[in-house]
C-alpha cells in the first residue's frame, strides 16, 4: 500500500503538467480558429473588425472571468469576483497588450483613442468608487454598472451601422457557414483550455508550497486571462490589430460592467480595502496605455516594454507584501 501511495503521489505532478500543456494547446489552437472565424464574419457582414473585437471576441475570451466570478457569487464566495476581475484587467493591459505590442506595433483607431479607452477609464473610476463608498458593491451598484453596459452595447451597434466595412476587391472570399462553425468551435476550446490550465497550474503551485494569495493574484488571474493572451497575440501576429486592441479594451469593459454587474445583482459583494490598491493599478494601466496612443494613434514596441515593466514592478510588490 505504501509503495502504491508513493507512486500515485509522484505521478500526480506529472499528470498536472500534462493537463497544463493540454490546456495551452487548446488555447493556442482555439484562439487561432476563433480569430479567423470572427474576422470572417466581420468581413462577410461588413462589420468593422474593431466592433467584432469589442463584442464577440471580448465576451468569448472573458467567459472564464464570468464563470469564475458569477459562480463565486452564487456559492457565497463573492470576494473572488472582484479579485478575479481586477487581477485579470491588470494582466490584460500590462502583460497581454504589452506582450502583443512588443511583438508587433499596433495601430489604434481614432474611435478607440477618443471613445472606448476614455470610457474604460471612466468605469475604472466609477466601479471602485461604488464599492469604496460603503464597502459593498450592492444590487443598486450592479444596476448602475448594467446601465453603463447597455449604453456601451448601444454605442457599438450604432457605430457598426454607421461604418460598414465592405470586403476588399482582392480579399479571399468568406464562406459564412465555415466562419460561424470556426467561431463556435473556438469558444469552447478556449474556455476548456483555460479551465484546464488554471486547475493544473494551481495544483502544481500548491505542490510546491505557494500560498493561496499568491496563486489568486498570479496564476488564477493569468489563467482566466489566457484566452485574451493567445487571442490578442494571434490577432497581432496575423495583422488583425483591431481585434488585438479591441479584445483587450472590450474584455476589460465586459469584466467590469457585465461580470461585476451581474455578480453584484446576484449577491452584494464586499469591497475590501485592499481592493483599492489593485483598482488604482488597473486604472493607471489603462491611462498609461491611452497616453501612449494619443499622439500618433499607435502603440509602439517601447510602449509594450513599458507596460511589461510596470507589471514586473507590480508583481514584485505583491510578492514582497
Amino acid at each position: 500500500t505504501e509503495i502504491y501511495t508513493l507512486s500515485l503521489h509522484d505521478a500526480l505532478p506529472i499528470l498536472q503538467v500534462f493537463l497544463l500543456v493540454l490546456g495551452f494547446v487548446l488555447l493556442v489552437k482555439g484562439a487561432d480558429i476563433f480569430v479567423e472565424g470572427a474576422s470572417g464574419i466581420a468581413k462577410k457582414f461588413g462589420i468593422p473588425e474593431l466592433v467584432i473585437g469589442l463584442t464577440i471576441v471580448a465576451m468569448g475570451t472573458s467567459a472564464p472571468e464570468a464563470a469564475v466570478s458569477i459562480a463565486g457569487a452564487v456559492k457565497g464566495s463573492a470576494d473572488i469576483s472582484i479579485g478575479n476581475v481586477l487581477g485579470s484587467n491588470i494582466m490584460n493591459v500590462l502583460v497581454i497588450l504589452g506582450l502583443a505590442t512588443a511583438i508587433v506595433p499596433i495601430a489604434v483607431k481614432p474611435s478607440t483613442v477618443k471613445i472606448e479607452m476614455p470610457f474604460l477609464i471612466l468605469i475604472s473610476v466609477v466601479f471602485p468608487l461604488l464599492g469604496a463608498i460603503d464597502g459593498v458593491v450592492g444590487r443598486t451598484d450592479g444596476a448602475v454598472l448594467w446601465v453603463f453596459f447597455i449604453a456601451y452595447l448601444t454605442y457599438l451597434f450604432i457605430s457598426a451601422k454607421k461604418k460598414p466595412e465592405p470586403e476588399g476587391e482582392n480579399s479571399k472570399p468568406v464562406v459564412l457557414w465555415k466562419a460561424i462553425v470556426m467561431t463556435i468551435i473556438g469558444i469552447p476550446m478556449i474556455v476548456f483550455g483555460s479551465d484546464l490550465a488554471v486547475d493544473s497550474a494551481s495544483a502544481i503551485a500548491r505542490t510546491f508550497g505557494m500560498s493561496e494569495r499568491f496563486i489568486g493574484l498570479t496564476i488564477v488571474a493569468l489563467g482566466t486571462s489566457l484566452p485574451e493572451l493567445f487571442t490578442s497575440v494571434t490577432a497581432a501576429r496575423k495583422g488583425n490589430a483591431d481585434i488585438a486592441i479591441g479584445n483587450i479594451v472590450g474584455s476589460n469593459i465586459f469584466n467590469i460592467l457585465f461580470v461585476i454587474g451581474t455578480s453584484s445583482l446576484i449577491i452584494p459583494i464586499n469591497f475590501a480595502s485592499n481592493f483599492i490598491f489593485d483598482a488604482v493599478i488597473a486604472f493607471a494601466a489603462i491611462v498609461i496605455t491611452w497616453l501612449c496612443t494619443i499622439k500618433d494613434h499607435k502603440l509602439n514596441r517601447w510602449a509594450g516594454f513599458l507596460l511589461l515593466g510596470c507589471y514586473v514592478a507590480y508583481f514584485a510588490y505583491i510578492v514582497i507584501v
